[in-house]
């Protein structure tokens, strides 16, 4: 695939369910943290989870919104697991996906302690 705009394609992994408006905040944060990397991240569960869009409550959407995250994720150069609230079950899946894909998987934290990123293939 050609790029004309040389960055990073960043799948944004981190929690939507539980305190919903607590890990929307937490998502936004963390594609700002990938923004200020210069990557270009995608968070899907911010994007199919919206108002109006599909409901992350009711399982067979849910995995429709899974499975298009998850086609996106093919194409990214990376996938950051941002782990400051914990790891979620479509996160692990993300992430098993990912190392089946043999993509590289980042850990981050943005909620103080480190700010780097844990690589893990």
């Amino acid at each position: 695939m050609r790029r004309i705009v040389n960055k990073r394609l960043v799948v944004i992994e981190s929690p939507l369910a539980g305190d919903v408006e607590k890990n929307r905040a937490y998502a936004k944060a963390c594609l700002l943290d990938s923004l200020r990397r210069h990557e270009a991240p995608f968070a899907s569960h911010l994007l199919y989870a919206q108002d109006g869009t599909l409901d992350d409550n009711d399982p067979e959407q849910r995995e429709l919104g899974l499975e298009a995250g998850f086609a996106w994720g093919d194409v990214a150069d990376v996938v950051a697991v941002y782990v400051d609230l914990g790891v979620s079950s479509g996160m692990q899946r993300g992430i098993k996906r990912a190392q089946q894909l043999g993509q590289p998987v980042e850990y981050r934290r943005i909620l103080g302690g480190s700010d780097g990123a844990e690589k893990q293939a």
